[in-house]
């Protein structure tokens, strides 16, 4: 189901066939390194995964992490973006992940800016966070040229990594 469209990108919800999709993306260095290993290493893994995560999401709270398919390119999934709400976090945060073949070519930000509409006329959210490592550079610059601000360091998850808490009130 598409949920929206942007010049190059078609946005949809994710769905149990996109598991070899999934299973790809949540195995490249970027994710592994930046959001961590979810010890999802086959098709099996990568579709009981969407089931217990990105499916409940929509069930719980309507929205959830999207794939993100490249017009040009008759439809090829090159990443993951979306809201999803942490019963950590006072509000709800927008995240993404992209296949290192597309980085640096704007489809970030692209992806990231419909997602935010999307958060703010379809689902209304108010205030949307986001967090990062501080190790993760790309993550921070996007974070703020799509105009989220830095507030403070925080440990959402119960462990000693600490995050970078982000926010904007849309």
């Amino acid at each position: 189901m598409i949920i929206a469209e942007t010049n190059r990108l078609l946005i949809s919800k994710i769905t149990v066939e996109d598991a070899p999709f999934i299973l790809e993306l949540m195995n490249t260095r970027g994710w592994i390194t930046y959001i961590g290993d979810r010890n999802v290493k086959t098709v099996k893994d990568a579709a009981t995964y969407i089931k217990n995560n990105q499916l409940k999401a929509y069930q719980t709270n309507e929205f959830g992490y999207y794939k993100v398919q490249l017009k040009a390119e008759n439809l090829k999934p090159i990443g993951s973006f979306g809201l999803l709400k942490r019963e950590l976090l006072e509000h709800v945060d927008i995240g993404f992940s992209l296949l290192p073949d597309y980085h640096g070519k704007g489809y970030g930000f692209e992806g990231a800016t419909a997602i935010m509409e999307l958060a703010k006329n379809t689902f209304n959210i108010k205030t949307l966070y986001a967090i990062t490592l501080p190790i993760n550079k790309p993550s921070i610059h996007l974070l703020e040229k799509l105009g989220l601000s830095y507030q403070k360091t925080v440990k959402p998850f119960g462990d000693d990594e600490e995050l970078l808490l982000f926010a904007k009130n849309l």
